[in-house]
């Protein structure tokens, strides 16, 4: 079986991220960019299962500029056989993004295609859902943990009352969430290997030329206002007080 992963290239997490004067987006100069978390763990979770020979091969995707081989490479280096880089210049909304990597997945015609829950540049938490539905095969979100058996995949996931399992058939869509695994460390000799691993080029007007659907615009970003200074408070009875001064309790 093949697994297909999709990653994002996004500022790292750790990060303090600034807007760009004109508030036109973030200031991504100069920054450090890494693969998205949740897609660093949508890979790791597919190596473990090819790792346990549930899976023949692990193939990356992403859509992005040139600048996002750095993140397949490191994506080979976890452990990918080969990467593929849908390039574009442009940014890209979750429908034209799932339509994009609808065209890969009838391309490469995985059995299981796995990738984070959202990205942390613009928590949109859309794309997997997206992509499940265009290529008319089940879903699992939030994934916390995984188990293949045979033709199916178990499926436990966070829900507002604990946790839910459900069981898919492959081949499916499984996002995954933080507690799903923790990612494997990349060391120095795999990522000279990495080096040498497939990375295939296309361009996206090859694939989906524009988005079916009507584009999002964002007029102007800001930076959120500096959190005020808090109140030492002597006991609770004060506590209360100052709440109830606020209009927080009654």
């Amino acid at each position: 079986m093949k697994i297909l992963v999709a990653i994002k290239r996004v500022v790292d997490y750790n990060v303090r991220v600034q807007v760009k004067p004109d508030g036109s987006g973030v200031a991504t100069d100069g920054v450090k960019m890494s693969i998205n978390p949740f897609d660093e763990i949508a890979i790791e979770e597919a190596l473990r299962i090819k790792e346990q020979g549930h899976a023949d091969e692990v193939v990356v995707v992403t859509i992005g500029s040139n600048d996002s081989q750095q993140q397949l490479r490191t994506a080979m280096a976890m452990g990918a056989d080969r990467s593929i880089l849908v390039e574009s210049n442009e940014a890209i909304q979750p429908l034209h993004a799932a339509q994009v990597l609808l065209k890969v997945v009838e391309a490469e015609a995985p059995g299981l295609v796995i990738m984070g829950k959202q990205a942390i540049d613009d928590d949109n938490n859309q794309t997997p859902q997206m992509l499940a539905t265009l290529w008319n095969r089940p879903q699992a979100t939030f994934a916390s943990k995984l188990v293949l058996n045979g033709e199916t995949a178990q499926v436990t996931r966070e829900v507002d009352a604990g946790l839910e399992t459900i069981e898919v058939d492959l081949p499916a869509v499984i996002s995954t969430d933080l507690r799903l695994n923790e990612p494997r460390f990349v060391k120095l000799p795999d990522i000279m290997k990495a080096k040498k691993k497939p990375l295939d080029v296309q361009a996206i007007a090859d694939l989906v030329a524009s988005s079916d659907g009507a584009p999002v615009m964002v007029s102007q970003h800001e930076p959120p206002q500096p959190r005020q200074k808090g109140i030492m408070v002597e006991s609770v009875d004060e506590l209360v007080n100052v709440l109830k001064e606020k209009g927080l309790v009654s």
